[in-house]
């Protein structure tokens, strides 16, 4: 099962829809996220409510997403990883480096929220 990724803006933040599986050679994430930021994008949440499984790949694809986004001088969120997915995060400690939102209403005062 491929990861499909849409995206959508929200108040200036770019809300980054998965849906499948992240995990060994599947690159659209990341692929999504650069065209974003050469585009001036900064602001992004990443979606994860459909996204019943992630491998160290897929890991490994959100770690380097979050430095490039940070590198760029941007944020980056999670949003409504499923259960399995939060024990991942858990497991591996990235719980401690990612920011997790389990209401999507967050997004809409993002922005106060990345300025600080």
């Amino acid at each position: 099962m491929t990861c499909r990724v849409t995206s959508r803006a929200i108040s200036g933040v770019v809300v980054i829809d998965l849906s499948g599986r992240l995990d060994f050679l599947e690159v659209s994430l990341r692929e999504e996220v650069q065209k974003l930021l050469g585009q001036g994008s900064r602001e992004f949440v990443i979606n994860l409510a459909d996204v019943p499984y992630v491998d160290s790949f897929g890991l490994g694809q959100l770690i380097t997403v979050w430095t490039s986004i940070k590198r760029a001088g941007g944020k980056m969120t999670l949003l409504w990883p499923t259960p399995q997915v939060l024990k991942l995060f858990e497991l591996t400690k990235l719980d401690t480096v990612f920011t997790i939102w389990n209401e999507e209403h967050h997004v809409v005062g993002f922005r106060r929220h990345a300025a600080s």
